[in-house]
């Protein structure tokens, strides 16, 4: 049964009567601003929906704000789910702020379901909750806004294709050996196993990958000949796991229910995301296309895509693309996962518009780098409001009687734009958007939706006491 909170006294009140003075001062205002009823409210709905009855029925669950705040105390540590159950678990300072005081702390397992209840109908509303916060605290008027987009980085491995086919035989061959120990078709002992002879091919094409360029023309040709022939190899292996893996699932294809139907389904899945890996090996391998259009380049995040921002350091990331918008105060007031991959200044308006909403006007000013630069969305902003737009264009810029660059406003706003960098570098460092640890499209809304959560968290408690920014 969903319940808000623990009925019983605090664990100072208890036991340590003198508590409050191990607390420290940044996690005192963010307890503060956590006891928000709304905020538990928001999280309370996402739990019952969970179970529509699980409001009055059912044993006593885990309460929303235990929930809400080890989440977050999650990301404001960048811990994982092992590691915020030992420290909660070992922290009187952490017990008291996660509400669990003297009750048993919720296992990592725990977590983890519920967890993955909260979605972005959660997590926006949240947020735009700890932005309204921030406006009663004057820590942000709204007046100032840049916008940026960064890549938050799935989690897994480099993607070459002979790696991807061995992952492919690899997950085949186990759900097949998982179906015939629960009788799903054939017995255990038919489910032949082709890993092995996939490994050894695959460790052979990497090691003469490496030696690739090296030596006489002659022995580069042999040399490329023989990965060609890796190749064929590992896709013959990998097709006749794939005969086998379609012969058991026509034989699973019966069951609607249960474990079983479960392992069928995922093994459908699993044969047709290998079915792509096949073709697109086969069209770079054999034809020479390395531009075959929809790649895939992992079996257990699909939804990962290569994307080439110019860095010198990381030339190409594999992830999704995500926009942070950002008001003054460090306060990050919106953020975006772009399904797919968008050019930056098709964000631009949207970030306009959701601005004006959150804050009830459009800001005084509006900065954004050269990727966001275009004639329409300085027209755009200047449409609804903005006095001071700055979108510097790549090249040089062309000659007026009058060029803005020169102003002092212009330069002051492209210094505070280049904050937007820090602040997304700050994001990455302390509340883990480097990579996303979640698994799936929902996994990486609800990775990013927490991180900036938690960013705006700190910044409201570095911002120092209630009202102290500007005067009335």
């Amino acid at each position: 049964m969903v319940r808000r909170a623990y009925a019983q006294r605090s664990v100072f009140e208890v036991l340590l009567p003198d508590g409050d003075k191990l607390w420290d001062a940044e996690l005192r205002t963010i307890d503060e601003v956590l006891d928000d009823d709304d905020l538990v409210d928001l999280l309370d709905a996402a739990l019952r929906r969970r179970y529509p009855l699980s409001g009055r029925r059912g044993r006593l669950g885990t309460p929303a704000t235990v929930v809400l705040r080890m989440l977050l105390l999650k990301h404001l540590r960048d811990w994982s789910f092992d590691e915020c159950e030992r420290e909660v678990r070992g922290s009187l300072v952490y017990r008291a702020f996660c509400r669990v005081d003297c009750e048993r702390v919720p296992d990592a397992k725990t977590l983890i379901r519920l967890a993955q209840l909260l979605g972005p109908e959660t997590l926006k509303p949240i947020l735009e909750r700890l932005v309204h916060v921030a406006r009663r605290r004057r820590v942000t008027r709204g007046a100032r806004l840049r916008v940026d987009t960064t890549v938050v980085e799935t989690n897994i491995h480099y993607p070459t294709d002979s790696s991807l086919l061995a992952d492919g035989v690899r997950v085949l061959t186990r759900t097949l050996k998982r179906l015939a120990a629960r009788g799903g078709g054939e017995n255990a002992g038919h489910v032949r196993d082709r890993t092995r002879s996939v490994a050894r091919r695959v460790f052979e094409i990497v090691q003469r990958t490496r030696a690739a360029g090296r030596g006489s023309a002659a022995a580069q040709a042999q040399r490329k000949a023989r990965v060609t022939t890796l190749y064929r190899e590992v896709m013959a292996i990998t097709r006749a796991v794939v005969r086998q893996a379609e012969r058991m699932g026509r034989q699973v294809a019966r069951a609607r229910r249960g474990r079983v139907a479960d392992l069928g389904r995922k093994l459908e899945e699993t044969l047709g995301l290998v079915r792509r890996v096949l073709i697109q090996t086969h069209a770079r391998i054999l034809k020479g296309n390395s531009h075959h259009p929809d790649k895939i380049l992992s079996l257990f995040e699909p939804h990962t895509e290569v994307i080439r921002k110019g860095k010198a350091a990381k030339p190409t990331e594999f992830g999704k693309v995500v926009k942070i918008q950002e008001a003054e105060g460090q306060i990050i007031t919106d953020y975006q996962v772009c399904p797919t991959r968008v050019p930056d200044d098709e964000l631009w308006t949207p970030a306009l518009d959701r601005h004006v909403t959150l804050f009830g006007r459009a800001p005084r000013l509006a900065v954004a780098d050269a990727g966001f630069a275009s004639p329409a969305n300085e027209q755009a902003a200047t449409d609804r409001g903005v006095h001071h737009v700055v979108l510097p264009r790549r090249g040089r810029p062309a000659p007026s009687r009058h060029p803005p660059q020169r102003e002092r406003w212009y330069r002051r706003a492209l210094r505070w734009r280049t904050g937007s960098e820090g602040r997304i570098s700050a994001i990455k460092r302390c509340h883990g958007l480097r990579r996303c640890r979640y698994r799936g499209e929902a996994g990486m809304e609800r990775w990013v939706g927490l991180g900036v959560i938690a960013n705006d968290l700190r910044a409201l408690a570095r911002a120092g006491p209630r009202g102290a920014r500007w005067p009335r």
